[in-house]
């Protein structure tokens, strides 16, 4: 009898609790449910986009990316929000301008009679374009009609194609009918193929060297051919020829149709994802490395793998690597490109298109940038091989497609700083300096080596520090610096409402106070480690003409140097 009370004793207890634990029941479920719907998706440890990489609950990414041991980093997931990251500051106040004087002679007045041109350029399609840009101002110089220039059809690309497969050449010859008279081909002399006098003249050619050892043989022969015709006109010209030189490389220089079509493709297609995308330069081919002189760590694979490449050219001489590293002379890995770009506020949303040819090691050199940016593309994820067929066996088609992309993203990044970046960090400066990222590798080598011993925050701020002057901005590269092509400062002019802003600055700041390169101190402008050459004017060795028969500094013949192997930039610089 007691047991039967103590019984329903604890069956009356058990009764009064139950909607109490059904509560707090209920608010654990509902608390579970909020948990698994905010938590982030669970990552695909097979998917090479995120296998290094962890989410956490605070929104952060954190980047095992890295040797077993090392300290990691957490890299915020989101961009900055604190400013815009994908234009330039005081881009609107700059324009291009490039619209010849009235003073500046039409081609009919100043091109004299049976005085013809002939060029032989050199390089990979961006190395070309300077050749071809230059050729029309040598042209002028020499009151000469300009011959449609020859592509190098011989050198390490073995590309076949000619001018008229690459660019419009009825709108280079017509855009071009006032400055310079260019024609299709060299005429019959006398009922019979006219060949021209083959001669080379020296890097950063003048005026004055033009005039001196050209002119006398043009007069005397007619027509010359000048070979390996890349860079061999001075950076510093009269205002006039330098605005030729824009109106060259910046409006009589298009594609064909087909490349044009097959480009504008590729970009709306990177349009359809996002409405912004970067564009990166990567560069990290085998031949680059092996040329480079530097190591990025792959053992005795690496040294074995890159060292015959090197040993193809017999100018190479041996290299330290780790002296390389420090002068900012080696390119960064995929991975550092993909830091930098986190530390300077492009979110892991951020998609991104890669020009580049094929990368040493493959996925597994590009797996950690992959995982630091999964929207990634190329040309030939975007087009199908039936797309790319009419391109793919020409390599100066193929480079013409990754140019159009590069020139019309929002953010462009070049890894290393050949004819590609030159010539497309001047076009961006001249169509309202959108931004262009160069990495300041010099400053950069010891962040990267410095990175796992301090948090993401500082090594963010760092990044920003070293990377002032190397953004595209207006005016981070003084005026004469650098190539022309990559700084064509006499063709970018400033507006009124510029110059009044600047007028207008607090008087405080006293005399030479800048309105707009506030943010660009002096300290931060983008100056190359390298000395700058001394201009040819001052070069005695361009006086008088050189025609065969003289020799240069190697002692060859002129018309022998045709034949010799390829110049090392040729195959760094595109």
């Amino acid at each position: 009898m007691a047991f039967h009370r103590r019984r329903n004793h604890y069956y009356k207890r058990f009764r009064s609790v139950l909607p109490l634990i059904s509560a707090v029941s209920g608010v654990l479920l509902i608390l579970f449910g909020l948990l698994t719907f905010l938590a982030p998706a669970p990552i695909d440890t097979n998917n090479p986009h995120h296998k290094n990489l962890m989410y956490t609950a605070n929104d952060v990414v954190e980047d095992t990316i890295g040797k077993p041991g090392e300290p990691v980093l957490h890299i915020p997931i989101k961009g900055r929000k604190d400013r815009d990251v994908w234009s330039s500051r005081n881009s609107k106040y700059f324009y291009g301008c490039s619209n010849a004087s009235n003073k500046f002679p039409n081609a009919d007045a100043i091109t004299h009679p049976n005085r013809y041109l002939l060029i032989a350029t050199s390089g990979g399609l961006n190395q070309q374009r300077t050749g071809i840009t230059d050729a029309v101002v040598a042209a002028r110089i020499l009151n000469a009609t300009l011959v449609v220039p020859k592509l190098d059809q011989k050198s390490f690309w073995k590309d076949s194609s000619d001018f008229s497969e690459i660019f419009d050449v009825d709108w280079y010859i017509s855009s071009l009918a006032n400055d310079v008279k260019i024609i299709k081909s060299l005429p019959r002399r006398r009922g019979k193929t006219w060949i021209p006098r083959n001669m080379r003249v020296p890097r950063k050619c003048s005026e004055r060297c033009y005039q001196n050892r050209v002119l006398p043989v043009l007069l005397k022969r007619h027509a010359i051919q000048l070979t390996k015709f890349d860079y061999r006109l001075a950076n510093k010209l009269d205002t006039q020829l330098q605005k030729l030189r824009c109106r060259v490389n910046y409006h009589a220089l298009k594609f064909t149709d087909p490349i044009l079509r097959m480009g504008e493709k590729l970009v709306h297609r990177m349009r359809m994802k996002s409405k912004h995308f970067i564009a990166l330069h990567l560069r990290f081919e085998p031949d680059m490395l092996a040329f480079s002189g530097c190591y990025y760590g792959g053992g005795d694979k690496e040294r074995k793998e890159l060292g015959a490449i090197r040993k193809r050219w017999k100018t190479l001489h041996a290299s330290n690597p780790d002296k390389e590293r420090r002068h900012g002379k080696c390119p960064l890995t995929p991975k550092e490109v993909g830091l930098m770009l986190r530390a300077l506020g492009y979110g892991s949303d951020v998609h991104i298109y890669v020009a580049s040819g094929e990368v040493y090691d493959g996925e597994d050199t590009l797996a950690p940038l992959k995982a630091l940016f999964p929207n990634f593309y190329t040309k030939e994820t975007l087009a199908s091989k039936e797309e790319l067929e009419p391109f793919s066996s020409f390599s100066s088609r193929m480079a013409a497609l990754d140019f159009i992309v590069c020139d019309e993203s929002d953010v462009f990044v070049t890894n290393n700083n050949g004819n590609m970046a030159k010539i497309l960090a001047g076009r961006r400066r001249y169509f309202g300096h959108k931004p262009t990222i160069r990495p300041n590798a010099k400053k950069l080598y010891r962040l990267f080596l410095n990175q796992t011993t301090m948090s993401w925050e500082a090594f963010a701020s760092k990044m920003r520090t070293f990377q002032r002057g190397f953004m595209g901005e207006p005016k981070e590269v003084r005026p004469g610096r650098g190539e022309f092509h990559e700084n064509p400062h006499t063709c970018i002019c400033e507006d009124s409402e510029a110059r009044a802003k600047k007028n207008s600055g607090p008087r405080k700041y006293g005399k030479g106070y800048d309105a707009l390169g506030d943010d660009i101190p002096s300290d931060y402008q983008n100056v190359d480690d390298e000395p700058e050459l001394p201009d040819p004017d001052d070069d005695g060795d361009q006086d008088g003409p050189q025609e065969k028969g003289q020799f240069n500094e190697t002692g060859m013949d002129y018309d022998e140097l045709t034949n010799e192997e390829p110049e090392l930039e040729e195959i760094l610089s595109d």
